[in-house]
């Protein structure tokens, strides 16, 4: 087995048990924030604290990553994702679990930002749209199957116990990037930089990649992706269902294992569709079907219509989650592999920020779907402009 598979193999294990621990306590999060007795935007609080977390976590892990190496600072972020974890089961007060979410939010940041800036390493440009869509498979995998066991422990054992199960995953998280994954940091800072890169401080190549055009927009996109699952899909769709539907904790965790299957089926494909036809005939598709999802679970009349607009949100997700990183890595020029995975995390991690409680304060002054619907509207958007004026960065491969 050569280098490459191996290494992604070890990540591929290492986000989908992350994942697994992440979704876990998914369809249980607005519900336990809501037990402290607070409002739909304050519920949207408990989410964005998180998010908040991961975006300030970013950049200094980017740096890290950078002086470091790869392999320790994705160990620390699991170790920090662990203690927050465990900290929001024990919380006593509505501050106390915002504060231990952000602690968690912080390890997520620092895991999923290492982790990609690790695919940027070791994928050659031939094969990036298949190597990120494999590994975002796993991730998606393990979100998508996380809310069932999540949901049975909610249900049986109380809606803290989830944050249980998120915290050892966080745990066994450091046990394989500390064992199993390689460094894929270059042995010299310069060894793979072009002069001009090497001498940019790591903030201004992240500001002088976020002035080209098609990188700021797939940015957006991805930001926009944040605002709709973490405002729409963590924070209110679990409510609409609730109340509209009646739906119980662990329907909603197993109408979404059932569509992390789906989405893992079109992972790959989306990832060789990247390599062979470019990655916009990717993405400006995923935006679009991405917006349709949070429609129908907008207006889902039965618990079946909740699973198809589970499984098309999944599938969705799949579709976009290759392609915009490709993008981000193909602008980069050599040796800011680093600064272009953190900027993009940086701008997508800000949409965990306003997304939950901007939606959520959107939903208090009119409805949990108009709020939805209009970032669903904002972001299909985007993906208008972008197909419109970016340009495609990589040759497409010739059949």
């Amino acid at each position: 087995m050569t280098s490459e598979r191996r290494i992604l193999l070890w990540m591929c294990l290492l986000v989908g048990v992350n994942q697994l621990g992440f979704g876990a306590m998914v369809p249980s999060l607005p519900l336990y924030a809501s037990s402290f007795g607070v409002s739909a935007s304050a519920i949207g609080l408990a989410v964005a604290a998180y998010g908040l977390a991961r975006f300030l976590a970013v950049l200094p892990g980017g740096q890290l990553a950078d002086r470091w190496g790869r392999r320790p600072v994705l160990a620390i972020g699991g170790l920090i994702s662990a203690v927050g974890s465990f900290w929001c089961a024990e919380a006593h007060s509505f501050v106390e679990f915002i504060l231990a979410r952000g602690v968690a939010g912080a390890g997520a940041g620092i895991i999923l930002t290492i982790g990609q800036i690790v695919l940027a390493d070791i994928s050659p440009p031939d094969r990036r749209g298949r190597n990120i869509a494999t590994y975002q498979a796993a991730f998606l995998f393990g979100f998508g199957v996380g809310p069932f066991p999540g949901g049975l422990l909610a249900a049986t054992h109380g809606l803290a116990a989830p944050f249980l199960m998120t915290g050892v995953a966080s745990l066994l998280t450091t046990v394989i990037a500390w064992f199993l994954v390689s460094e894929t940091r270059p042995a010299r800072a310069g060894a793979v930089a072009s002069g001009k890169a090497a001498e940019i401080p790591f903030v201004w190549q992240m500001l002088g990649l976020l002035s080209h055009r098609g990188f700021l927009l797939v940015s957006l996109i991805s930001l926009m992706n944040a605002v709709v699952r973490t405002g729409g899909l963590f924070a209110l769709i679990p409510l609409l269902a609730t109340t509209t539907l009646g739906l119980s904790v662990s329907e909603i965790g197993f109408a979404m294992m059932v569509s992390g299957i789906f989405g893992l089926v079109a992972a790959y494909p989306a990832g060789w569709l990247a390599d062979r036809i470019g990655r916009k005939a990717v993405i400006v598709p995923s935006t679009v079907l991405t917006g349709m999802s949070m429609v129908l679970f907008c207006y889902a009349p039965s618990y079946a219509w909740f699973i198809a607009a589970s499984i098309v949100w999944s599938v969705a997700a799949s579709i976009s989650s290759s392609a915009p990183a490709a993008y981000v890595v193909d602008t980069a020029p050599a040796g800011m592999n680093a600064s272009a995975m953190t900027a993009f995390r940086m701008t997508a991690d800000a949409g965990y920020v306003i997304g939950p409680p901007g939606l959520g304060l959107l939903a208090d002054i009119t409805s949990s779907t108009v709020a939805i619907i209009s970032a669903s509207v904002v972001l299909v958007s985007l993906g208008a402009i972008f197909a419109v004026t970016s340009p495609e960065k990589r040759s497409v491969a010739q059949p």
